[in-house]
């Protein structure tokens, strides 16, 4: 059973804010912003919101460079980590149809990390 919890004016502000993002955004990300409107919210009081909110399912969340993101929406989330440099490219993944196939239930989202060398690095002597 989902824990319940207070309605704050705290907690009102930052899903006000929350639902201004349209695209991914860290916890520092969101408290910079809130800031600007409040300066007394602090970090452990949005982490609280995001944890509740994520239990809810009102959003997602993802891992990237090491911290976690989140997005409102039921977006993929899809890397490609170059094992020579460690660049990061994000790219999008149209479909994902050969997944569905090999999975019993349905799919909300996902994050894949996809290793390899980038064109930089094949073109470049390190890696001849």
């Amino acid at each position: 059973m989902p824990r319940r919890t207070r309605r704050t004016r705290q907690k009102g502000l930052i899903k006000k804010e929350i639902d201004c993002c349209n695209s991914f955004f860290t916890a520092e990300e969101l408290l910079e912003r809130i800031r600007k409107t409040d300066s007394k919210i602090g970090l452990a009081t949005i982490y609280r919101l995001l944890k509740d909110m994520r239990e809810q399912r009102e959003l997602h969340s993802y891992l990237c460079n090491r911290k976690t993101i989140y997005s409102r929406d039921k977006k993929s989330h899809s890397h490609f980590i170059c094992q020579r440099c460690n660049k990061i490219i994000h790219f999008d993944v149209d479909s994902i149809d050969f997944l569905k196939k090999k999975i019993q239930g349905n799919i909300c989202h996902f994050q894949l990390d996809v290793t390899g060398v980038c064109e930089e690095c094949v073109g470049s002597e390190k890696y001849k």
